[in-house]
């Protein structure tokens, strides 16, 4: 079995060094003319690149300090986001690259008319050629009908590289830093309602603020956490849930970055649940972190709320410690007729929440695909990437998160806090 595993991990090793050796070619050694100055500088990009990458995710992942993980992190993972983007170019390249060397060819080509000598009145008279010998190839004359083909020069070929590359290389920085832009900017509020069958007219129009996978680290820090703060304070909610991923590093570490949530503000309190990615970093001690804070950790638990109950069940990242999700503990022996709202953090936990009769599911963890075509891995893994959709009688709505893992940026799914407005069918 451990030989399965490296041979699979050698053949993903080398499959990701041909990526990187066929997007050097075509960004590196295409769109330079020799083994110069400039042809060196790009391999020390393609070779440093990786290298810093691999170390950034071996650092956090290995609790390394945290001024070595934050001096990692930002070439690191900003080198992950912008080789993917490299990539999608250089392939979009691969249809562009012959039509315009095509074009080239065309406007190079000498016309295919040749034009006719006007008639002349008094000829000058023939000048005497000597006969060619019997047995003597006769000289070569190019047909006037058969223009010569064009042919791509050396310097031609270089333009049409350098064009190419060029484009592919503007357009990877420019979605990259677009892209780390949004992220920095802080989430966007988004609002959506829900119905709910057996909410009671009471509680219709009752706001939950949902902010999910703020993932705290080495690139996103207290700064980036008080400007969540302050956004989801200014929706005014009725509740906060807080559904998982808020950190990437131990309570030491990023204790400092999580202070502002002692500032979040709601007329019925906020609540906490747990993320796979607090199993990584120490899952019990922010637990008590939050929870100084000024939150309330939902350990599979349930609580009651103005017309609803509000439960939270651990991550199932926490099965490989013994504290993975109850969802008998924290939905059993409840009043059916109430309606209940479940806070858990990855989506394909709705499965267990429909058959324990919840109304709606509230989830993060997908990122909405952060980086896309992302989004298309993450439909392979999730029953729902973003937004809200319907599985029987339960309701399950996925936040795309407010933050961000591994490179702080975001393609094709801004980041967002949801304001989740319940509406009673009654009302």
């Amino acid at each position: 079995m451990v030989i399965v595993f490296v041979l699979m991990g050698l053949l993903a090793l080398a499959a990701v060094a041909g990526l990187y050796w066929y997007v050097w070619r075509r960004l590196v050694r295409d769109t330079t003319s020799g083994p110069g100055l400039a042809r060196r500088a790009g391999t020390v990009v393609f070779v440093a690149g990786p290298v810093l990458m691999i170390a950034a995710v071996t650092a956090e992942r290995a609790g390394a300090p945290f001024r070595l993980q934050q001096a990692l992190a930002w070439p690191g993972f900003l080198w992950m986001a912008l080789s993917i983007y490299l990539l999608l170019g250089v392939v979009a390249g691969e249809v562009v690259r012959p039509l315009l060397r095509r074009v080239m060819e065309r406007r190079a080509a000498p016309s295919a008319a040749v034009p006719q000598p006007a008639p002349v009145r008094n000829p000058a008279p023939v000048p005497h050629t000597e006969p060619v010998p019997t047995g003597a190839a006769a000289p070569e004359e190019p047909s006037p009908t058969e223009p010569s083909r064009p042919v791509t020069t050396p310097s031609r070929r270089l333009f049409v590289s350098r064009a190419v590359g060029g484009a592919a290389a503007a357009v990877a920085l420019g979605t990259v830093g677009y892209g780390t832009y949004g992220v920095l900017r802080g989430p966007r509020v988004k609002r959506v309602t829900v119905p709910l069958a057996k909410l009671p007219r009471s509680a219709h129009g009752y706001r939950i603020a949902v902010v999910s996978d703020i993932h705290l680290g080495p690139t996103l820090g207290r700064d980036f956490c008080q400007r969540v703060v302050d956004t989801i304070n200014s929706t005014q909610p009725d509740l906060i849930a807080v559904v998982g991923d808020l950190v990437d590093g131990s309570v030491k570490d990023l204790g400092p970055a999580a202070a502002p949530l002692a500032r979040l503000r709601a007329r019925h309190g906020s609540y906490f649940v747990t993320g796979n990615h607090e199993y990584y970093s120490g899952a019990a001690q922010w637990v008590r972190e939050v929870r100084e804070l000024g939150l309330h950790p939902l350990e599979n638990a349930r609580t009651e709320m103005a017309g609803f109950d509000l439960a939270g069940v651990n991550d199932v990242a926490g099965e490989s410690e013994g504290h993975g999700p109850d969802f008998g503990r924290a939905l059993g022996d409840r009043d059916t007729a109430r309606a209940v709202v479940l806070l858990a953090h990855q989506p394909v936990q709705i499965h267990d929440a429909v058959k324990h009769g919840v109304d709606l599911q509230l989830s993060g963890h997908t990122h909405g695909g952060q980086l896309w075509p992302g989004n298309y891995i993450a439909e392979l893994a999730n029953p729902t990437v973003a937004g809200l959709e319907r599985y029987g009688d339960t309701q399950l709505y996925v936040s795309r998160g407010a933050g961000a893992w591994g490179p702080p940026t975001r393609v094709g799914a801004p980041s967002d806090i949801t304001v989740v407005e319940l509406a009673s069918r009654q009302a």
